[in-house]
């Protein structure tokens, strides 16, 4: 029997399956509705599509106050910077941290159960007992493994913990936001930031497939404020907790010689900051360029900028890891759409063969070095919370082209003519994998 109301609605049941019948104008704006809210969440959630461009950039030291203007920085001067390869990088953070007075800060996207994570819990514990305030935000997805009771351990010495964007209602709008940063601040005056997850695979000498290659920075100096004001920015987006006054932020007196600006961002609908560092670091090279990443998905414009760099003259070379031994073997067919591109107009690339090659490092010109989190993709670049250092320091640049030339005899060198004879499954997943560039 059905049951009409007033609106035209109706309400029956037959066979045990009840039906529901409504006026078309009702079902049609219902449709739309849906529509209109579709639309709506894309149009904010959508990557930018702002083509980037400038014209006459001038070299790179006459664009180094508008690169750190332009990504939210300034330049500090009076910075120093010790770079940290591999399993170094852990014994010297902790004996910075195990020398802590006032205050342990970190930030990170992995946090894997396993030695070294279980030391630097127990080493932060017992700081905490000592009174020194120790703060810990992991990414909700990367930093999981960080519960149960190693978090119970922190949090009863004193420690805090927060998880960034945990899986709840709340975030389900944001959820595909994860913070990728890594960072380490020791009562305000020393920070540390690289592509350094918490895990075994970072503890070791890049010895074989176990064994992750990456690079870091120790930093001292004025510039660490920055890196401590970017760890706040997501503490108190978790927490709501403020960590102002002289005990976070000292007056820091110069350390070195290194002029230092950080660019950090979050999505927030526009061109990210570190989206503008890497366009505008390739555009100002009139020698030599230097890229090392895990993750080789740059866009139109700055394949655009690559291409014109080597039309200037300059060497442009590129490493990333091989798909024997990468992390997410989907994320390397995804960028071998574009090698093809890249190789045509003569960038060099090469694809390090003895272990995952992790760090994010850029070198222009044997004068600015970036080193941070950032990967060399749109979900970093559009999606992610990320931090990379920009560093003018020759002496820092020479090393770090001596680690990659070091690198290259662990590398096989690709070329158009072999590349482009590849295999027909080959470019078949490499295209697939490509569609969902956005989300690896």
């Amino acid at each position: 029997m059905k049951r009409r109301d007033d609106e035209g609605f109706a309400l029956w049941q037959s066979r045990g399956t009840t039906y529901v019948s409504m006026p078309l104008i009702a079902f049609i704006g219902g449709v739309l509705a849906i529509l209109f809210l579709t639309i709506l969440m894309w149009s904010v959630k959508r990557e930018p599509k702002t083509a980037l461009q400038v014209e006459a950039p001038g070299e790179l030291r006459q664009l180094l106050p508008s690169l750190a203007a332009l990504t939210h920085s300034a330049l500090e001067t009076g910075n120093s910077m010790s770079l940290v390869q591999n399993g170094a990088f852990f014994p010297t953070l902790f004996r910075d941290i195990d020398a802590a007075k006032e205050s342990v800060h970190v930030e990170t996207y992995i946090w894997y159960d396993g030695k070294i994570a279980r030391q630097l819990a127990t080493l932060l514990a017992k700081k905490a007992r000592q009174g020194v305030e120790v703060r810990v935000l992991v990414d909700a997805s990367g930093g999981r493994q960080l519960g149960g009771e190693v978090q119970e351990m922190l949090e009863k010495a004193g420690a805090k913990v927060a998880h960034f964007h945990p899986l709840r209602i709340s975030n389900l709008g944001r959820i595909n936001n994860r913070d990728h940063r890594k960072l380490m601040i020791i009562d305000g005056r020393i920070g540390y930031t690289g592509g350094f997850g918490i895990a075994d695979e970072w503890g070791g000498a890049a010895r074989n497939k176990k064994e992750f290659r990456d690079t870091g920075l120790r930093i001292t100096g004025p510039v660490v404020n920055r890196l401590q004001g970017a760890f706040a920015e997501n503490w108190i987006e978790e927490t709501g907790e403020i960590p102002a006054g002289d005990k976070y932020f000292p007056r820091i007196a110069p350390t070195g010689t290194s002029t230092a600006h950080v660019a950090y961002t979050s999505p927030d609908g526009s061109v990210s900051a570190v989206q503008i560092l890497y366009y505008l670091a390739i555009k100002a090279a009139r020698r030599e360029i230097l890229i090392q990443n895990p993750y080789l998905l740059p866009d139109a414009q700055a394949i655009a900028a690559l291409e014109e760099a080597v039309e200037r003259g300059v060497d442009v070379r590129i490493m990333v890891p091989s798909d024997d031994v990468t992390d997410s073997p989907l994320v390397q067919h995804a960028s071998h759409h574009h090698f093809g591109t890249l190789l045509r107009r003569d960038v060099r690339i090469y694809e390090y063969e003895k272990t995952l090659l992790h760090q994010k490092v850029i070198v222009i010109d044997g004068i600015w070095s970036c080193v941070g989190s950032t990967n060399f993709d749109d979900r970093s670049l559009q999606l992610n919370d990320e931090v990379s250092v920009g560093v003018i320091d020759p002496a820092l640049a020479a090393q770090l082209r001596a680690a990659f030339q070091d690198d290259l005899r662990h590398t096989r060198e690709r070329k158009f003519d072999e590349w482009k004879k590849r295999g027909l499954w080959h470019k078949t997943v490499d295209g697939v994998a490509y569609l969902g560039r956005s989300q690896f």
